[in-house]
Parts: C-alpha cells; structure tokens; sequence
C-alpha cells in the first residue's frame, strides 16, 4: 500500500480514488461528514476555518479524501422522524433536530471547501441528500457517494447515476434484492465503476454486530465491482476490524473523522482521528508486505535454502567405472545441488565414466551412456 499522501495532485479531471482502486491500492476516506461544527465550537473559530483544519489534518495523517454531508434539515427528516442512534453520546431524539444544527453550508461554501482540497492535494466529495445539492455537486466531485439511507430512494439513485460519474454506495440496512435494485438503476444509465460499501447502521457497531464476511458475499455476488467498508466502529489501536476487512477483500474504508473522540454529539465517539488514521495506513502497509504478490513461484530468498533443503540422485554404495546404473545403486539426499530426483530418468540406464564412491552426489560429468559391445570385445561408453 502505497499512501502517496504527497503526490497527488488533484484536478477537475481526478479521481485519487477511482486511479488507486484500478491500480489495486488501498483507499481511506475521512468522513468529516458535520463534524466541522462542533471542532468550530471547541476551538472557537468558524466552520469554515475548522472544515479546513480538518482537510489539512486529514491529508497530514496520509488520507486519501474527504468527504462531507451536504443537506437541509427540512428537505431531508420529517419534524416527527425519530433518533437511531446512541443518546447517551447524542442526546438529540430527532432527526430534524438534529440536521438542522448543522446544515448551513451550501453551494457557495462547498466550492470554496473543493478549491482548497485541490490546493491541498486530497479528493474532496459530499454525501448529497436531495436533487438541489446532487446537482450543484456535479461540479465539484468526481465520484457521487450514496448513503445507505438512500439505496430504496431508486429516483434519487437514478437522477444521481445519471450524471455518469463512478459512484461509492453504502449498503447498510438492507437485503440483496434491494442492492441489486439499486445497482441495476445504475447500470440503466451509467457503466461508470460502482464501490459497494458493506455497512452497518448502528452508531456505534458493536464488534459482535460488524459481521465482515458480508464482504466476502458482496464479492460474491457483484464480481465485476468494487467492495469497500463503511466502518462504524470505535476504533482501536490494533486496527483489527479494518484489518480484518481489508484481508476479506474490502479495498475501500469509509470511516468518521475528528479531531477530538470525546466530544459529545454527532459522530466524534465512533470517529478516526489523525492518530488513529495513520495507525490504520501503517497497519494496511504492514498486511501488504506480508500478503505479498501472490505469484506462484520461488522467491529470490528461498533460493539458497531450495538448494540445501531439497534432495539429489546420491551413489547407495560403491559404483565402479563402466557400470550401468540401477534404481536399486541410487538413494536421495540432501543438498540438492546435484541431479534432482525428478531427473531419475536421466541416469538409471546410463553407465559411470569413472568410479562413483558410497555416498557420492551424483553429477552429469559422472555418468555417459549405456555401454556396448562392439563385438570384437571392446567396450565403448559415451559421454553424454
């Protein structure tokens, strides 16, 4: 896993996402989501100034992009729609509460935040929540996100996909059919590449709840995609759930983003930090070098002990010049710097140029073939 953390130079034209997965690289995708107001908060500056905080923190621990949530309260929950998350860590019970703390950004402030993603070298996307910022993102962002919310809103997928440019979509809470609803809207209208993201909607997910091997069925099930991991997690310092993710053939991670676990609200407690991103960086480049390149073949360090661990054709006792070798004359041993026993053939049948002693690697300069009699009693061998 290469991070290129300081290599990429964005363009309108770009994707640091889609270039690493067609090569095969592993993607991390801070989720800053809102996050920025409450950072704005604590620190006492704008939301503004914390969003770039966090686009700058973000690109320093080696993250791939960043990705926002781009909604208005009123265009996205009903007034009555309730809480689906931990209250202990939010303690707000509804939805349209609760977005309408955060949901001041718009055009003019996402644009300004995609210029300054470019001028510090990290992919900048938004999660769009109605057709209003689906539109005005087209824009700014190479690849769409779609939230697990959103896969059975099949119009908005549509209207979505139309805009032909690849497309990540969480899958969190739902059953096959519905996926495969959702990706054949898709392919109605784009062939762009698609990331299916195996989610969970359980803020925090307890480790019992993550359930990794639905990667494995989404692999199966759409070959032809890419399969990622929205993790909602807390995280750890072993990484074992990314780890474990990635091993499972989730190419793409997905997780929350702060800069302080232990504020209160929104989705600091099941969040990333700067430390904990380069825990999982490290620990993925790590899982590289130890997953290596799958060829099947010998390595340049096996080299040395393939020639001493392996065996040869060696002389089972004594074998006088011009006998002609048997089966029952050869033993193997090691090392397994001379004839190898695969070559049995090449020497059984052939007659000793010379006297072979007990315990003798066999060696081609050794061995001539098979002796004849030329018929006026002279013997005649034959190197070969």
């Amino acid at each position: 896993m290469d991070s290129d953390s300081s290599n990429d130079n964005l363009t309108t034209t770009t994707s640091t996402i889609m270039r690493r997965l067609s090569e095969d690289k592993f993607v991390l995708i801070a989720e800053i989501g809102v996050n920025y107001y409450d950072i704005a908060t604590k620190e006492g500056i704008t939301p503004m100034e914390a969003a770039k905080l966090m686009i700058r923190e973000a690109k320093e621990a080696g993250i791939h992009a960043v990705k926002f949530q781009t909604y208005k309260a009123g265009t996205l929950a009903a007034k009555a729609s309730p809480y689906y998350w931990d209250i202990n860590e939010e303690p707000t019970r509804s939805q349209y509460e609760l977005f309408k703390k955060f949901d001041s950004f718009g055009y003019d402030e996402y644009k300004e935040l995609k210029e300054y993603c470019d001028e510090t070298g990290i992919e900048f996307l938004s999660t769009a929540f109605d057709y209003d910022s689906a539109d005005y993102l087209d824009e700014l962002m190479q690849v769409y996100k779609i939230s697990s919310s959103d896969l059975s809103n099949l119009p908005f997928i549509e209207h979505q996909a139309k805009k032909n440019k690849p497309i990540i979509m969480s899958v969190g809470a739902s059953d096959l059919p519905e996926i495969e609803a959702a990706v054949d809207t898709i392919r109605a209208v784009s062939e762009q590449p698609i990331v299916l993201m195996h989610c969970v909607l359980e803020y925090p997910t307890p480790l019992k709840d993550a359930n990794l091997l639905k990667i494995l069925s989404l692999k199966r099930q759409f070959p032809e995609l890419y399969i990622g991991y929205s993790d909602h997690t807390k995280p750890t310092d072993n990484c074992d759930v990314i780890k474990t993710a990635y091993n499972l053939g989730a190419q793409c991670i997905e997780k929350h983003f702060t800069l302080d676990k232990t504020l209160k609200g929104n989705d600091h407690y099941h969040a990333m930090d700067p430390y904990d991103a380069r825990r999982i960086l490290e620990a993925i480049n790590e899982l590289d070098i130890i997953r290596g390149s799958g060829e099947l073949n010998c390595l340049e360090t096996e080299m040395t002990a393939r020639a001493n661990a392996r065996r040869s054709i060696v002389a089972d006792g004594n074998i006088p010049v011009g006998t002609v070798i048997t089966e029952s004359m050869l033993t193997f041993k090691r090392p397994g710097t001379g004839i190898s026993p695969d070559r049995l053939f090449e020497v059984v049948g052939k007659a000793a140029l010379t006297d072979i002693e007990d315990d003798t690697i066999i060696t081609a300069d050794m061995i001539g073939k098979a002796a004849d009699d030329d018929g006026a009693g002279n013997t005649h061998y034959t190197e070969v």
